[in-house]
């Protein structure tokens, strides 16, 4: 990351912009920095200012205890202010759960979208996401980060034996590293439900996507999410998953952004 910008609570946040054009501000997802976006911000950079960051706690971002959503979201206010003073927001799964809790808060955003935001569908789905918050705090209180990577493996689906697998690969290490940024993501998926009331207050235009090849709920979550906000779409990108592919994507956010 080549800049850095300050965010209310002194935190510097690094982030690197691209292209010119509209700005845009992609937001990644659990274990993860700017880098897992940066191959779809060089796809929007012949039409867009397209700025990946990392946040708080990752890559070459700082932290500042105690933590809160609201500090996250006082990271995007930071680098939409770094970048023009309004910009258009893109999140992938629970980095899209923070996007919507920042354009719940008033910021100054134009355009709002995310991709497959986690949120449970059923009870039991609630259930599950509740004993994870559970657990992933008692591992983290205890220094065991190894097993909150675990846990968090599990919860996206991994079955045990590539679990092993992972903690034996040479990419374990930066996974731990990654660790007590788990909390944050979890913190911004709130009860783990849609966050209907929140998003009735998101007054710019937003668009929920999913992949047809992920599971239905994922499916069913975007078009909740598009239906509780005021100006919400919801589209289906055929043929993707849960890892998309940026040159599927890109065309589609392209269009909706430049609208």
């Amino acid at each position: 990351m080549e800049k850095r910008t300050l965010s209310r609570d002194g935190t510097r946040i690094a982030y690197e912009s691209t292209g010119r054009g509209p700005a845009v501000v992609l937001v990644s997802g659990a274990m993860s920095t700017g880098a897992a976006v940066a191959p779809l911000a060089a796809e929007l950079s012949d039409r867009f200012e397209v700025t990946v960051y990392d946040r708080r706690g990752r890559g070459a971002s700082g932290d500042t205890a105690p933590f809160a959503v609201e500090r996250e979201v006082e990271d995007l206010a930071a680098l939409i202010e770094a970048v023009g003073g309004e910009a258009s927001l893109y999140g992938v799964s629970s980095g899209g759960a923070l996007v919507l809790r920042a354009a719940a808060s008033g910021l100054p955003v134009a355009r709002v979208a995310v991709y497959e935001v986690p949120y449970a569908m059923d009870d039991a789905a609630a259930r599950a996401a509740a004993e994870y918050t559970g657990r992933l705090a008692e591992a983290l209180g205890q220094g065991r980060r190894g097993d909150a990577v675990e846990l968090f493996l599990r919860l996206t689906g991994l079955g045990e034996e590539m679990i092993r697998g992972a903690r034996q690969s040479p990419m374990w290490a930066g996974m731990e590293s990654l660790a007590p940024s788990l909390a944050y993501d979890d913190a911004a998926m709130g009860d783990s439900r849609v966050p209907r009331s929140e998003l009735a207050s998101v007054t710019a235009p937003l668009l929920a996507l999913a992949g047809g090849a992920s599971p239905e709920w994922m499916r069913e979550a975007a078009r909740a999410i598009a239906e509780a906000a005021p100006r919400g779409t919801y589209r289906t990108l055929e043929g993707q998953s849960h890892v998309v592919e940026p040159g599927v994507l890109a065309p589609v956010l392209a269009d909706f952004f430049a609208n």
